[in-house]
């Protein structure tokens, strides 16, 4: 009997939602409030920095998702530019860490809005968040990712309805609006810098869709599209949201709280403030489902490339899903939001992903410098070389904000 393997499944608007997901729930719904505490008023700015240096590794990627299209696909990239089965063991760690990690935070912010509407304990809100996106993992690549793409649109809508509610009470006093570009004085500069790592945070996501490339229909054209559009449609929302959100929430409020948006629906909307809730709620249990499913997929990868025990590689023959390897992944996320606090947890993910963005624009320059350039492969999507120089370059200079 022939072994399972992953089921090819998610077309382009799939894959997008799914890159959607991961961006928009992981970050917006959480981190505003963290990164703001960093930045001030000038947090837009943070994340305009953040996405600047994403935009170049995107590319990266894309072009690499072309090249090799598989399960923990940053190893093999990695293993392509430098042929060091340990470098790539670790970046393939890294990333299923990052994946790990970022689950935790997501799921301290899942059970943060929840405990506005809930009484229970954080640690049994927690439980029940991991459990619940564990599971739904676990029930079959399609299946999931089609629920993590509607509750995609839900979120979407929910940043509209904030964009609606924040832009209203912006334009009765527009004066706010020159508030939040910045002077040109180090010491604020040093805090946009600072923000930017944990804004860098809200862009993770994109690199997600790499490590699903085995369940990705015709992956070589679909792979490279979905990248860019993801990165481009959450830059545009991330931009627009937190404009408005640091002109109407008091910095003392919206710095202290995993749940930020939520204080935007008080007064007059107030009324929005329950239907706002629970579609946060759901943006983040997504963004958790979205991190379970890419980290369990690169602990597979791993395996069934050699590098890690062979069991790790098993794929369910019901749901064809590599069961053994998401309990994993749950279990170690559960752990890490019970124990540390959400910035933290936010910027070790940052950092651990900026090592692997470093490390793969490396190797795509080393890879455009040999003869595998030369190789007439028509369906490759290739940038120039000044791309992922740029790229190794913005991850380097970013991590370097940590010692700021």
């Amino acid at each position: 009997m022939a072994k399972p393997t992953l089921r090819r499944a998610l077309s382009l608007p799939l894959l997008t939602l799914y890159g959607l997901g991961v961006t928009v729930g992981a970050g917006i719904y959480v981190l505003i409030g963290a990164t703001a505490a960093k930045a001030g008023i000038y947090a837009p700015v943070s994340f305009l920095v953040a996405a600047a240096v994403v935009v170049f590794t995107a590319l990266s990627y894309a072009e690499f998702s072309t090249r090799y299209p598989l399960s923990a696909g940053e190893a093999a990239y990695v293993d392509a530019g430098f042929a060091r089965k340990h470098l790539s063991l670790l970046i393939g760690i890294l990333v299923m860490m990052s994946g790990v990690v970022s689950t935790a935070v997501v799921s301290i912010g899942a059970a943060e809005y929840a405990s506005r509407f809930l009484t229970a304990p954080s640690f049994v809100l927690l439980i029940c968040v991991v459990a619940a996106i564990s599971g739904l993992a676990i029930w079959g690549i399609f299946e999931s990712v089609l629920l993590a793409g509607f509750i995609t649109l839900v979120e979407i809508s929910g940043l509209l309805l904030v964009l609606f509610v924040g832009w209203t009470n912006i334009s009765m006093d527009p004066g706010r609006l020159p508030d939040l570009i910045p002077p040109f004085d180090s010491s604020v500069w040093a805090g946009i810098a600072s923000g930017a790592l944990l804004a860098f945070f809200a862009f993770i996501g994109f690199e997600d869709m790499a490590n699903v490339a085995e369940e990705v229909k015709n992956p070589r054209k679909t792979l490279p599209r979905a990248i860019l559009l993801t990165l481009i449609l959450s830059t545009i929302l991330y931009l627009a949201v937190v404009m408005v959100v640091v002109a109407n929430v008091p910095l003392d409020q919206l710095i202290t709280s995993a749940a930020p948006l939520s204080y935007l629906f008080s007064g007059e909307t107030a009324f929005l403030y329950a239907p706002f809730g629970i579609i946060a709620i759901l943006a983040t249990l997504n963004g958790g489902l979205i991190q379970i499913i890419m980290a369990s997929r690169v602990l597979y990868g791993l395996a069934a490339q050699g590098h890690l025990p062979s069991v790790l590689s098993s794929v369910n023959a019901v749901t064809r899903t590599p069961v053994l390897a998401t309990i994993i992944v749950g279990s170690v996320s559960l752990g890490l939001a019970l124990w540390f606090p959400i910035e933290e947890l936010a910027a070790f993910t940052s950092l651990m992903v900026l090592v692997v963005f470093f490390t793969v624009n490396l190797s795509l320059i080393r890879v455009k410098l040999t003869r595998q350039t030369r190789q007439a492969q028509q369906d490759i999507f290739v940038i120039p070389l000044w791309v992922p120089i740029l790229g190794a370059v913005a991850a380097v200079g970013l991590a370097v904000t940590r010692l700021i």
